[in-house]
């Protein structure tokens, strides 16, 4: 009997013609409710969404049978991508399909911005001719920011050259001479934020990203500015954004992606300064037929197992692994994560140093299982174990390797050292008993903890107190602490602190420990 495949969203016919000339069964349902979809997903192979199902863990819990869940389009954030990875399958998007259609959107954007576009078009529709009121500025010589430099925010940058428009970026694991050739200036997040004239995300959505532009960056950012999403809802605090239009900080707004879709804000979207659409950055015909059929080219193809391109949750991609690396395979990912999380500056290079015979045989999968921790949480594209060195070579990062058989007091032990523009770190990990993940140093303080869940990771004056001041924060704000592990070199000096926590903490409670007196570089960490 032929592999079936749900598809319960709107997609086009090609999709479904590429799928059943590959002789799969497919089953077009758009709009089924999420009950319905529990109740026969047991019976399917694949699964292709868009945005608008939610794939839950309820329902990956009731996909006995599923092999790959495939987005037709670039985010996954409708899919619970840990729930499927846990089960074994494979999470795929198409990325690639509506670059330039997303591009093409953001640079409509800026220009509507510029010149008033909707507003002044919906003043002469109500039947007035105001000119004065709506009048704009031009683009040549002004200076646009660019958060996110992957494949759009590449070719954002190409049209706004185009127009005569000073291009910026920032991009922490871009390499300032494949910025060059971009014609883009490497710059921090503060130079972005004070020098631009316009800024534009394109960035996934993280913990790193959540409310990116927010009162704080916001205030930093010239008087004037005007501000663009086509990239994630959540990235630009929606309230700090509409303050800030309110204040006359900013001088206006387009957003594409809203916290929620529909979007419940009317009082920013119906601000006479913003421009507002409903998510239409891949909505054009040549986007989507292209990404239709690359979502069913990348399903038959992991299926009938030719190839797996477009995977996103690289751990699924285990199955030729053997299972005595795969623990250091996923601790390898985590102290890529973690320095994707705590890092400072533009990544120069990345060294991996394998200490024990069993890890040098596996040496190449290791440094790439440290590449894809690091770029899943930096990068919209899909990261495999395939494609994260390539992704290093085109981003002008230096990876290198050190075998040796000196991990101390660990038979087996993988350190990743990096280097920035701004500081060294590095970070080192084993497996206790074949399945027990540990982070055993960071810097130069010896800890002992695991890689798992919401971490409070922060520097403090070595005396009493400290701890109890942060803790009161967390009890005041009902956040548990779960466990502890603690780092010094010497009575009074600078000491580490890492606090494993049962709920996420949000950004007011990160900027309160922040302030603590003594408290230096927190951050929360998600492993």
């Amino acid at each position: 009997m032929n592999e079936k495949i749900l598809i319960t969203d709107p997609i086009e016919q090609r999709c479904v013609d590429i799928l059943t000339g590959e002789g799969f069964q497919v089953d077009l349902k758009p709009g089924l409710p999420p009950d319905e979809i529990k109740k026969i997903i047991g019976g399917y192979a694949a699964l292709v969404v868009r945005s608008g199902t939610k794939v839950t863990a309820d329902i990956i819990e009731s996909a006995d049978a599923m092999r790959v869940i495939g987005r037709a389009g670039a985010g996954v954030d409708n899919i619970d991508s840990e729930a499927a990875t846990k089960k074994g399958i494979i999470v795929m998007n198409t990325p690639g399909g509506n670059t330039i259609s997303t591009a093409e959107h953001t640079f409509s954007m800026m220009m509507a911005l510029a010149r008033n576009i909707p507003q002044a078009n919906a003043s002469l529709i109500a039947g007035k001719w105001d000119r004065k009121k709506y009048t704009g500025t031009e683009l040549q010589g002004k200076t646009l920011g660019i958060i996110g430099l992957g494949k759009i925010g590449k070719e954002v940058a190409a049209r706004a050259q185009a127009f005569g428009v000073l291009t910026i970026g920032y991009d922490p694991v871009l390499g300032a001479d494949v910025a060059s050739k971009m014609n883009v200036e490497l710059v921090s997040l503060d130079e972005i934020y004070q020098r631009s004239d316009f800024i534009t995300v394109h960035t996934p959505m993280s913990s790193e990203t959540k409310g990116l532009l927010n009162d704080e960056t916001i205030a930093k950012c010239k008087k004037g500015v005007r501000l663009i999403n086509c990239a994630r809802g959540g990235i630009i605090d929606e309230g700090a954004l509409l303050r800030a239009l309110e204040s006359g900080h900013v001088a206006g707004a387009a957003l594409d992606v809203y916290i929620e879709e529909p979007p419940k804000n009317s009082a920013l979207i119906q601000h006479p300064k913003v421009v507002a659409t409903p998510h239409l950055g891949a909505s054009t015909e040549e986007a989507q037929e292209k990404v239709a059929a690359q979502i069913a080219e990348q399903i038959a193809d992991a299926l009938k197992e030719r190839k797996i391109i477009g995977a996103v949750n690289a751990t699924a991609l285990q199955a030729g692994i053997p299972n005595e690396i795969k623990p250091f395979l996923l601790l390898s990912e985590k102290l890529g994560k973690l320095q994707a999380q705590v890092m400072k500056g533009q990544l120069q290079e990345i060294s991996v140093r394998l200490s024990g015979e069993f890890l040098h045989k596996y040496s190449e999968l290791l440094k790439a299982g440290v590449l894809c921790g690091l770029f899943s949480k930096l990068m919209a594209e899909p990261v495999n174990y395939i494609n994260a060195p390539h992704l290093a070579s085109s981003k002008g990062i230096r990876v290198s390797e050190i075998k040796d058989n000196d991990g101390g007091d660990y038979t087996n032990l993988i350190s990743v050292r990096y280097q920035t523009d701004a500081e060294s770190r590095t970070f080192s990990g084993t497996v206790f008993a074949g399945t027990h993940l540990k982070i055993v140093r960071l810097d130069r303080y010896f800890v002992e903890g695991t890689p798992e869940g919401t971490f409070l990771y922060y520097t403090n004056i070595d005396r009493p107190g400290m701890l109890a001041n942060v803790g009161t924060i967390l009890a005041k704000a009902n956040i548990n602490i779960g466990g502890l592990s603690l780092g010094r070199t010497a009575r009074g000096d600078i000491a580490l602190t890492v606090v494993s926590v049962d709920h996420p903490i949000p950004n007011d409670i990160l900027e309160q420990i922040k302030k603590v007196d003594g408290v230096f570089d927190a951050k929360v960490v998600e492993l």
